[in-house]
């Protein structure tokens, strides 16, 4: 008997110790299933009440809950819970009264970061309307459409974009388009300074029955992928999308006496939805700043006390080039949450900063399927078991990347990766995992749709991501296909590119691509042109036309001219060559012309300048 319990104690001694070997991650993968399970019973819960109990009920429960705990920190200032409420509820006022919206409406947001960001967006939910962020950085045409196709009736910015809207202003106007100024005072005839409006009127809660209508699958927002350029798409959020990525903090422990931080725009899912609504989600308080900047990030960070900071890649590689000093790990930040940051960058980054948790995720704003590295394992977007794999129903399939379409089997279907491979993400389409869509824009959502996948008739959400799995259940972000690549945390439409470039009159053909940077995050923008026969190459005239054109971002840094384009069988641009060959002027004899934004002028590619981008001497 003594050896028999002798045995059963070494077992029991032994099964931690061989849990670590072979099954390392088993806690970890239990804790984020069984949070991920909880975060779903709760969103199914609240939306299925009636009326739904949506993400702005949530915010409404916070108010209740600490109403004097302070919500927004911004600069000096600083703004409770309460406050924020009673000025939306003001906000609303305004919005039904004088501007005439009704539930179902839909009001254009042109704004910078600031506190207004959120008590307008809670203002609108009071009176059942949709929020369309509108990225600040585009201009007259992209403006326009965005505008266009959400549908918006009235545009909502502040005198920062004073030219800009008296560019587009008579357009608008003429589409019934109102427009205001969030300030006291306006510097433009016919628009409205709202804020004096807005502060006198009277802050009590808005009346339910001012949104009685809204469901789990009425719009909250419209919010524009930066995968657009020149014409953005409006993907649509439900409130039932609003609230799932709201409890994105709740699953990886951030809790309310986390303070935490983003420079990150608001226009962007991630942190408005991820970082902003998840604040809200789980009570705590958010410290927001106009913009990035790499010198005064971890100042702020230890001003506001800052627990839990939001990033994109080309940040965290900013923060870790930038110089070093002798406080760089005197803060309190204790996890970090984002996506796009590189291996190398990552480790880095930990190496100065200290020891924080990282989660890096995966997700698009419009889609269907999202990764979250709960592990902390470097380089890596997510990983999946086999229990979360039933719960996300998505697949890796194979894709050929020069014809740019996924590999079909002789049934018509596509053929699934092996673990180690990399291929194309899709998501399976169903009522738990829908595909709205993007507003106004019926050709688009359809293109996004990949059809008899596994079976004839299913449906699945093309993601457009090449990801690899590897035998661990560890996944890895390796590419974007096709027609659109990243480039400083935007990401950009070749095709929409090519659109706006050809139109200029001495090029008769191009072909838009990205191409990497040595010490990048993503790729640049590049373009092989063939010009019109008898025509020259104008740098400065393609200079100013760009710059008028679309963001800076989109912006090809790189022109190659050539006297022809290379095709596929289906006569689609070939690209991949062109990557790989990038812009180095010893291995490229066309004649090759880099961005000079000195001499605001395309000029002659010469091997200096690309020493001085392969140095990171030069800034791009």
């Amino acid at each position: 008997m003594l050896v028999l319990y002798t045995i059963v104690l070494g077992l029991l001694i032994l099964l931690p110790l061989l849990g670590k070997v072979f099954f390392p991650y088993l806690w970890m993968d239990l804790q984020y299933l069984f949070s991920h399970l909880h975060a779903r019973y709760k969103c199914r819960k609240c939306l299925q009440r009636d009326p739904p109990f949506t993400f702005l009920e949530v915010f409404l429960a916070q108010v209740q809950k600490h109403p004097e705990k302070p919500l927004i920190l911004f600069g000096d200032e600083v703004y409770s819970y309460r406050e924020i409420d009673r000025r939306s509820s003001q906000g609303a006022r305004v919005f039904q009264g004088h501007l005439g919206l009704k539930e179902g409406d839909t009001v254009a947001v042109f704004l910078k970061n600031s506190p207004a960001y959120l008590w307008v967006w809670m203002g609108l939910e009071k009176i059942g309307c949709t929020m369309a962020c509108i990225n600040y950085s585009i201009r007259s045409k992209s403006l326009l459409h965005a505008i266009s196709s959400c549908g918006a009736k009235v545009m909502l910015t502040t005198p920062d974009f004073q030219a800009t809207i008296e560019d587009v202003l008579p357009v608008l106007r003429e589409k019934g388009v109102q427009v205001f100024y969030l300030s006291d005072d306006s510097p433009t005839e016919g628009v409205e300074g709202l804020l004096g409006r807005i502060k006198s009127s009277s802050a009590e809660p808005v009346p339910v029955s001012c949104r009685a209508n809204v469901t789990a699958k009425s719009t909250s927002l419209n919010i524009f992928t930066s995968g657009t350029t020149g014409l953005p798409k409006a993907a649509i959020m439900t409130q039932r999308r609003v609230f799932v990525i709201s409890c994105i903090y709740g699953q990886i422990g951030v809790h309310s006496k986390d303070i935490i931080y983003t420079p990150l725009p608001l226009y962007h899912s991630a942190a408005l939805l991820v970082a902003l609504a998840g604040c809200i989600q789980v009570g705590a308080t958010f410290a927001l700043r106009l913009k990035f900047s790499a010198s005064r990030f971890w100042d702020d960070c230890r001003r506001y006390r800052v627990t839990v900071i939001h990033y994109v890649g080309e940040m965290m590689r900013y923060l870790s080039h930038s110089p070093k000093k002798y406080n760089d790990r005197d803060h309190s930040v204790r996890i970090a949450i984002g996506n796009g940051m590189r291996g190398e960058v990552w480790e880095e980054f930990l190496h100065r900063f200290g020891s924080l948790q990282v989660y890096e995720f995966y997700g698009a704003t419009e889609g269907n399927i999202s990764f979250i590295n709960y592990t902390g394992k470097i380089g890596a977007v997510g990983r999946t078991n086999f229990l979360l794999k039933k719960l996300s129903m998505y697949e890796i399939i194979k894709y050929d990347v020069d014809l740019d379409e996924p590999v079909r089997d002789v049934t018509g279907c596509c053929v699934l990766v092996s673990p180690g491979e990399t291929g194309l993400l899709v998501g399976k389409i169903t009522e738990v995992t829908p595909f709205v869509g993007y507003a106004g824009d019926r050709e688009n959502t359809e293109k996004k749709i990949l059809r008899d996948v596994l079976k004839k008739g299913d449906c699945y959400f093309n993601t457009g991501d090449l990801l690899m799995q590897d035998h661990k259940g560890f996944i890895y972000f390796q590419d974007r296909v096709g027609d659109t690549f990243r480039w400083k945390g935007e990401n950009v439409a070749t095709t929409e590119v090519e659109k706006i470039l050809v139109a200029l009159d001495f090029i008769q053909e191009i072909n838009v691509y990205g191409v990497p940077v040595p010490g990048h995050e993503g790729k640049i923008g590049m373009a092989a042109v063939r010009l019109k026969e008898g025509l020259a190459f104008d740098g400065k005239k393609l200079y100013e036309y760009t710059r008028a054109s679309m963001p800076r971002y989109a912006v090809p840094h790189f022109i190659r001219l050539r006297e022809a384009l290379e095709i596929t069988g289906t006569f689609k641009q070939c690209k991949s060559q062109l990557v790989k060959e990038g812009f180095n002027p010893a291995i490229i004899s066309d004649p090759l012309y880099f961005l000079d934004e000195t001499g605001k002028c395309y000029t002659p590619m010469t091997q200096q300048i690309f020493s001085s981008i392969a140095k990171k001497e030069l800034k791009l």
